[in-house]
């Protein structure tokens, strides 16, 4: 069983950063990608960057393109979503998703919050 477990959430101001973490119990390098998620209360789940590990492509969601980044520690098996220039639109609760072997695995969710 893959288990996945965010941190790294919080309240911060518009203009702020936030990084998000990802551990996982089973080696990253050999899933088929790793995403994040956000979803708002009564809004679906929507995408927020996807990275495909072995064509090595990532895919980034238009409002966060230029202003999030994710990164990969294989050695932790750890995937990050750094969060920069945060703005009230991004408050959600984030979840990581690991797919491995054509099956998807959710972390619990971390909130996300951003007011002044």
């Amino acid at each position: 069983q893959v288990q996945l477990v965010e941190s790294g959430g919080g309240l911060v101001q518009p203009g702020g950063s936030l990084r998000l973490s990802c551990a996982a119990n089973r080696s990253i390098s050999s899933s088929s990608a790793m995403t994040w998620y956000r979803q708002v209360p009564g809004k679906q789940r929507e995408l927020v960057v996807a990275h495909f590990t072995v064509a090595g492509i990532t895919h980034y969601e238009d409002s966060v393109k230029g202003r999030f980044t994710i990164s990969i520690n294989n050695a932790k098996n750890t995937v990050f979503l750094q969060m920069n220039s945060l703005k009230p639109e991004d408050t959600a609760v984030y979840y990581c998703r690991a797919d491995f072997n054509g099956r998807g695995y959710w972390g619990q969710g971390t909130q996300v919050s951003v007011s002044s």
